[in-house]
C-alpha cells in the first residue's frame, strides 16, 4: 500500500475515532458536568483530520503542477 493510501485509510479511521469521542462528549454532558479531558479529547483527532484532509485536498493540484512541469 502506497503513502497516499495510508493517509486515506488513516483519515477514515481518525474520522471514526473523532465521531466516537464527540458522541461520548455529548453523553458525558447529558450526565452532568464532564471532566476537562472528556471535553477536549476530540481536539487532537480534529487537528489530525485537518492535516490529513488538507493533504488529500491539495494532492491533485500538486500532482497536476508536477506533471505540467515535467511536460514543459
Amino acid at each position: 500500500m502506497g503513502w497516499n493510501a495510508w493517509i486515506r485509510q488513516g483519515h477514515r479511521w481518525l474520522s471514526i475515532a473523532f465521531t466516537v469521542t464527540v458522541v461520548a462528549n455529548f453523553v458525558a454532558m447529558a450526565l452532568g458536568e464532564p471532566p476537562a479531558w472528556v471535553v477536549y479529547s476530540p481536539l487532537p483527532l480534529l487537528f489530525l483530520l485537518l492535516f490529513s484532509g488538507l493533504y488529500m485536498f491539495f494532492l491533485p493540484y500538486v500532482a497536476r503542477r508536477s506533471r505540467q512541469a515535467e511536460g514543459a
